[in-house]
């Protein structure tokens, strides 16, 4: 079992920055890790995912170049620097976990995730 709990979440202003983190616990050896968002009224959505390494990333394309995905093994943490961020940003942000590549992520979005967290909420105001 791997348990997942986001933070950083806010108001912020169009232009400007945040952190989120996702904290892991449980048994997170050898897991890839990303974060979905959900706006009001749409499906989830994949936004980035990061191999247990740390050595190969994934973006969705709307994000590329302003968003990183980073990770600290040794505090179970992954983070999302969010920069330049836009209204259309603006969602719940959820962290996922599964066992092996993080392409399965970037591949099979949301089916290939084994675990999810509660989300935290982004508003980004314009």
């Amino acid at each position: 079992q791997v348990q997942l709990v986001e933070s950083g979440g806010g108001l912020v202003q169009a232009g400007g920055s945040l952190r989120l983190s996702c904290a892991a616990s449980g048994r997170t050896f050898n897991y890839a890790m990303g974060w979905f968002r959900q706006a009001p009224g749409k499906a989830r959505e994949f936004v980035a995912a990061i191999s247990w390494s740390g050595g190969t990333t994934y973006y969705r394309n709307s994000v590329k170049g302003r968003f990183t995905i980073s990770r600290e093994n040794a505090k179970n943490t992954v983070y999302l620097q969010m920069n330049s961020l836009k209204s259309e940003d603006t969602a719940v942000y959820y962290c996922a976990a599964v066992q092996g590549r993080a392409g399965t992520i970037f591949e099979k979005g949301r089916d290939g995730v084994e675990y999810w967290g509660k989300g935290t909420l982004v508003t980004v105001s314009s």
